[in-house]
């Protein structure tokens, strides 16, 4: 596969991951019914971030996914997650934006 269309599909998997990150924050500010929903779409963006060599995008994902876990499993409390979880969401999105930024000058 050429460059090119690798880093097409970077860039498919870049839009789609920002889509992911704004359902996870919607999915976090409802109530606990998003729960689920938040921890499968941050276990998807976790294994197709490290697909594409997005570490960070990746790590952030599974951080996302673990408290999600220990919520619904009664570890922890929404309440009490929820802003590590929205700092976590920020971070995501930046992370996501920073990649799509590295992605567009490099090969503008």
């Amino acid at each position: 596969m050429v460059d090119y269309e690798l880093n097409a599909l970077k860039r498919e998997f870049l839009a789609e991951a920002e889509e992911k990150a704004r359902e996870i924050e919607t999915a976090l500010n409802s109530n606990s019914d998003g729960l689920q929903r938040l921890a499968y779409l941050a276990h998807q963006l976790k294994g197709s971030g490290g697909s594409y060599g997005y570490a960070s995008i990746s790590a952030d994902a599974a951080e996302i996914e673990r408290t999600a876990e220990k919520v619904a499993a009664g570890e922890a409390s929404l309440d009490g997650a929820r802003g590590a979880l929205q700092r976590t969401v920020r971070r995501l999105r930046e992370n996501i934006a920073a990649s799509a930024r590295e992605l567009s000058s490099a090969h503008a």
